[in-house]
């Protein structure tokens, strides 16, 4: 049966082959310009490289790089037709002994998710069995080769790195990936991906592309330019076999720039121009400027134009020829018309078809019609198996509908359904895009538009979001679909960069769904609430937490209530009543978190619920919920949610004394953050060199967190920096200044944690500079949170402050109070720090004995450690007693770096090499590599002895 948007009267014979490219040209233009096949023999592969010889040795460097079992990445960039494909075949050429992959972008793929990686993986399905479990499953979803979770993006990246390393462990790979501009998004984000993580494998991966997409941003680039002028000439003479006017010559090699397809293609149809003269070279090279029209120029010198059948084959990348020829036959030509293409050599059938170069691909779509266009497009919509590749054959329909279409708007929602449950979001925003465009009833094409604008968002893509979302409000929208665009209007605000505005549209937003949808109105005010405690003291009026607060207090109630909202009353209870009236809340709804999750939604509120356990000074909740969300993170392939969860366990290890590990977690969330683009405050990395007492490596950190918290108004991130800060200067002694960052840190008690932190370091620091009245203050609001929280890390911490503040007997009181309770937890730091001032309290009562022993304990703690700060203060204070301080024995564990220990630890709890891989968003080979050097380091020659190395 003939579709609607197939009938022939759309396009005739004229539109396909018969009408002159330039209209009113004349005749004679025209024979000067007709396709002459003599202009000149095939290029051999010496003359196409004609001046890249340094580019070659690159090339074959990093071949030879691979061959060696090293792993490199290049980005080969440059303007078309400048040479980055004959710069691949010859790499492809010199590398013919190792194992070859090779993709070439195609830009009307573009919106197909997966569609490049596909193509790239499809060879190497023969490893797919070797990888983790997890990745394999991300992988086959996102191929739709089986149904599951929606994968997440980096997991699928973490899937093709390790796939590339198991197929790289039996020969060295070579991956080639060309018109990477052109890549669908989430083949590139994939790729990317896999290219950064490359360390210890075999693999040589090099993409080309006119401009890199912000994808491959930081990769190692090679900038192809023009050619010299001397090379342009020879290679000009390479492809002229007949007499040319000197002057012609000059103003080809002018016109070319130094770009080699310009000088190959310009020539063609100008046999006759030299005997007539630099005028009509002018003429002509003024329709052929720019390396693209010259490539065109291939397509439009055709004794027959290459129409449809040639434009078919430039809509897709994976069509056969039996599909080109069911295209072709809708179209009514005959298979004739290929020969043309054929005898240029531009097109060669194969089971497949394909062009001679990736730009005569483009010049043949772009120098069709429109209307050429949408018939061809719907010719190959017809050919497509509606079975077999659903997806291709609805873009195709929606590139040949003239106008809207709500069949073919429907089929492309479903083609967005399918994609999100495959893990392309990108694509499904695309699918939803084009299908709210085809969308003729105004309230459907609004409600449209609301689903697309969403599913940008979660794209990353917050401009055509909002564009979407514009659109989605100006149509004809009920009060909940109102509700919802408000919603996510505020998500968008929040996803972008966390601003100080966010909380404020979300508390808006959550007061509109209460009518509609309680749960999810209530869900929106736990958002609120957290967007409030980021934005901190940087919120805009009506946005801080205690706005949020009122208003939950004022909401709908839920019952019976869930974890979520326990959660959430108990922060409104304790932001309008106080801390000692939400506790109990708050406990329970900790305890609700503790005995599992049940829904979806719930792992990614264990972030609150985390934060709300350390504000309790509940170490044993803060340890669990955190553990549990970096699980759930890790084993989802969350990695939205895994900088966050990583650097929540990294302060808890860093409180806990484990110094080294915790900046294993560090390193490892910087490169979350790095792959997912991220802007999080880097809260482990500041407690991490603030507790290393290395001032300038801190303050560098710390004035550049400062800049960018208040960017964002990140409020909650200033404060985690002047935390940072007055740890830092009290570690190293200097008081005054730790003072100041204390006072700065502690002033809005709205930050749940952190400000009580700052609370703490400001008693010391004022203890220590001779301010009593403000410690005193400082220890009045203290004592308000720990003696309601009541646990051994609050009362610990309350004692040892106190006991700054008191004299005699009663200090001393206070001080082995505040040790016997810190011993009781695994806050081992603050254990340590409280034997510290212990010490030096009784050196100050001339209890030289007594202060050794506790200094020595502090100084050995501390040491171990690493918190170099505090452990020299300690050492400063042991010599002051006249003790004599050994110089700690060097510990081989310390030579390690901080991926090889976290590799190491990983070992010796039992984790296997691609459990770790998975941790660490590394390749199995890359962690076995580490482990050589760790064994090395420590002087042992298997697992077993990890545990007796690292101790533990």
């Amino acid at each position: 049966m003939t579709r609607p948007w197939l009938r022939p009267p759309l396009i005739s014979q004229e539109d396909i082959f018969g009408r002159p490219w330039f209209p009113g040209e004349s005749e004679e233009r025209r024979e000067v310009t007709d396709f002459d096949s003599s202009a000149g023999p095939a290029l051999s592969a010496d003359m196409r490289l004609r001046g890249r010889r340094s580019e070659c040795e690159v090339l074959s460097g990093l071949v030879e790089q691979a061959r060696s079992g090293r792993s490199a990445v290049l980005v080969i960039r440059g303007e078309p037709g400048v040479g980055k494909t004959a710069l691949l075949d010859h790499m492809v050429a010199s590398a013919s002994d190792l194992r070859l992959v090779r993709v070439v972008g195609v830009e009307s793929e573009m919106e197909l998710p997966f569609a490049a990686l596909h193509q790239l993986c499809l060879p190497l399905f023969d490893g797919l069995g070797r990888i983790p479990a997890p990745q394999r499953s991300a992988l086959e979803i996102a191929f739709g080769q089986r149904l599951g979770p929606v994968p997440d993006r980096f997991l699928i990246g973490l899937a093709v790195l390790s796939l590339l390393s198991e197929t790289a462990g039996d020969r060295p790979l070579v991956c080639v990936v060309d018109d990477a501009q052109w890549l669908d998004q989430a083949s590139a984000q994939a790729l990317a991906f896999a290219a950064r993580r490359l360390h210890a494998e075999p693999v040589l991966m090099v993409f080309a592309a006119r401009e890199p997409g912000a994808d491959f941003g930081g990769l190692p680039q090679l900038l192809l330019k023009g050619l010299q002028d001397a090379d342009a000439r020879l290679l000009l003479d390479s492809v002229i076999r007949w007499p040319l006017d000197e002057q012609v010559r000059q103003r080809i090699v002018a016109e070319a720039r130094g770009n080699p397809l310009a000088l190959v293609e310009l020539p063609r149809g100008m046999r006759r121009i030299g005997s007539r003269g630099a005028s009509d070279c002018r003429r002509y090279c003024r329709c052929q400027a720019g390396s693209r029209r010259a490539s065109g120029s291939g397509s439009r010198n055709f004794p027959v134009r290459p129409g449809c059948c040639c434009s078919s084959w430039r809509l897709t990348r994976s069509v056969t020829r039996s599909c080109v020829w069911r295209a072709a036959t809708q179209l009514g030509i005959p298979v004739q018309a290929a020969e043309p293409l054929t005898e240029a050599g531009l097109l060669v059938f194969g089971a497949r078809v394909s062009f001679r170069h990736p730009l005569v691909r483009s010049a043949a779509y772009r120098s069709a019609s429109p209307k050429v266009r949408r018939a061809v497009h719907g010719a190959l919509a017809e050919s497509t198996d509606a079975d077999l590749d659903p997806d291709r054959r609805a873009w195709h329909r929606a590139q040949a509908a003239p106008g809207p279409d709500e069949d073919v708007a429907d089929e492309l929602e479903r083609c967005s359904d399918r994609a999100q449950s495959r893990g392309g979001m990108a694509a499904a925003a695309a699918f939803l895009e084009r299908s709210t465009a085809l969308t003729p009833a105004p309230a459907q094409r609004a409600q449209r538009a609301l689903a697309a604008a969403a599913a940008k968002v979660l794209a990353g893509e917050y401009d055509a979001a909002q564009q979407l979302l514009d659109l989605a409000q100006a149509g004809p929208l009920d009060e909940p679909r109102f509700a919802h665009a408000d919603l996510l209007r505020a998500q968008l605000a929040y996803a972008s960069n966390r601003g100080s505005d966010a909380p404020l549209l979300l508390l808006r937003a959550a007061g509109k769904l209460e009518g509609s949808d309680l749960g999810l109105a209530r869900a929106t005010y736990l958002h609120a609430v957290n967007a409030a405690l980021f934005a901190g003291r940087l919120a805009v009026p009506g946005g801080g937490p205690l706005d949020v607060a009122r208003a939950v207090r004022a909401a709908p109630p839920s019952y019976p209530p869930r974890a979520p909202d326990l959660l959430l009353d108990g922060l409104a209870v304790h932001y309008t009543e106080g801390y000692a009236a939400g506790v109990p809340i708050l406990r329970r709804a900790l305890a609700a978190f503790g005995r599992g999750l049940s829904e979806q939604q719930e792992p990614r509120l264990l972030m609150p619920a985390w934060n709300a356990a350390l504000h309790l000074w509940d170490v044993d909740a803060w340890d669990k919920l955190s553990a549990c969300h970096l699980s759930w993170a890790r084993n989802a392939g969350a990695l939205s949610e895994l900088p966050l969860g990583l650097n929540s366990r990294a302060v808890l290890l860093l409180f806990s004394g484990e110094l080294t590990t915790a900046a294993a977690l560090v390193d490892e969330a910087q490169a979350a953050t790095e792959v997912t683009g991220g802007s999080l405050t880097p809260y482990g990395a500041l407690a991490l060199v603030a507790l290393r007492g290395r001032e300038d490596e801190a303050r560098a950190l710390v004035d550049a967190t400062r800049e960018e918290v208040v960017r964002r108004g990140d409020g909650i991130g200033m404060t985690t920096a002047d935390w940072a800060d007055a740890v830092l200067y009290n570690g190293i002694g200097s008081y005054h200044k730790a003072l100041a960052a204390a006072e700065s840190g502690s002033g809005n008690q709205n930050d749940l944690g952190v400000a009580a932190w700052s609370t703490v370091e400001l008693i010391e620091a004022a203890a220590r500079s001779g301010s009593p009245t403000r410690a005193t203050d400082a220890l009045r609001r203290l004592s308000e949170t720990t003696t309601a929280a009541g646990t051994a890390w609050a009362l610990g911490l309350e004692a040892r402050s106190r006991a700054l503040l008191s004299r005699g007997q009663h200090a001393e009181h206070l001080y082995r109070e505040a040790v016997d309770q810190l011993a009781a937890t695994r806050m081992q730091l603050e254990l340590a720090r409280a034997h510290l001032l212990f010490g030096e309290w009784l050196r100050r009562e001339n209890r030289r004995t007594d202060a050794r022993e506790q200094l020595h304990r502090a100084y050995e703690m501390l040491s171990a450690m690493g918190a170099e700060g505090f452990a020299e203060r300690a050492r400063r204070e042991l010599l002051a007693t006249g003790a004599t301080v050994r110089k700690r024995r060097a510990d081989a564990s310390n030579e390690l770096t901080a991926q090889e220990s976290q590799i190491a630890r990983l070992a010796r709890e039992g984790l296997t090499n691609p459990e770790i891989s998975t941790q660490l968003f590394i390749s199995a080979r890359t962690v076995e590599w580490h482990l050589r050097k760790v064994f090395a380091k420590l002087g042992i020659s298997s697992r077993k002895q990890l545990r007796t190395a690292l101790g533990g």
